[in-house]
């Protein structure tokens, strides 16, 4: 059966690897970052590749992707095995420059390939929704704010973890609420090892 869905997600992939649906729109060629597998038990949903990523196209290959991974309290070696872990990002390509650090993932491409993708992973036990972009998509909520929704994680769990973006710009946030380092980074982690240990 894995087999099965692995063929069929490899030519999603595929597809996906030469979308030029909103190539109009990016300052770069298109260049999808993005890692599935059938076998995957947990998905990480963040925004999109910043330039870095974008260079090398290896998903969370910068600043942010360090301070994820000593959240998730993974290796570099679990984090990028993706038969544990599928990185599949609201915006496949690097959506270009803003005002204040990048524009928001494009809107075309979560409806055109995350479905898609995500019936064909089965195994995932639970999905990290990094930032406001993959909650507000995600979550039908009564909560408004990013904040609102880390403190009542559990409200989504064990579907969803709900977590703010690692990113350095973020620091201001981070310095306001040091609860989430405190308190729900660990349960964060707990999670982690239980799941990586299933494998």
């Amino acid at each position: 059966m894995t087999k099965s869905l692995q063929k069929k997600l490899d030519r999603i992939s595929t597809d996906a690897r030469s979308c030029q649906i909103c190539a109009a729109h990016l300052p770069f060629a298109p260049n999808p970052v993005f890692r599935v597998s059938a076998r995957a038990r947990i998905m990480v949903i963040g925004q999109a590749p910043g330039t870095r990523v974008q260079a090398s196209g290896i998903p969370w290959d910068d600043p942010s992707g360090n301070r994820l991974r000593a959240w998730m309290k993974l290796t570099d070696q679990q984090f990028y095995d993706q038969d544990t872990v599928a990185i599949v990002p609201m915006g496949f390509c690097y959506p270009g420059k803003g005002k204040s650090g990048d524009l928001p993932p494009r809107p075309e491409c979560a409806p055109a390939w995350h479905t898609k993708m995500i019936e064909l992973m089965p195994e995932i036990q639970c999905t990290l929704l990094i930032g406001q972009y993959a909650q507000k998509y995600y979550l039908r909520d009564e909560y408004k704010t990013l904040t609102r929704r880390v403190k009542n994680w559990q409200d989504f769990y064990p579907q969803f973890f709900v977590m703010p973006h690692p990113s350095p710009r973020n620091q201001l946030w981070l310095k306001k609420n040091p609860w989430f380092e405190e308190k729900v980074v660990p349960e964060l982690q707990k999670l982690m090892e239980k799941l990586i240990n299933l494998g």
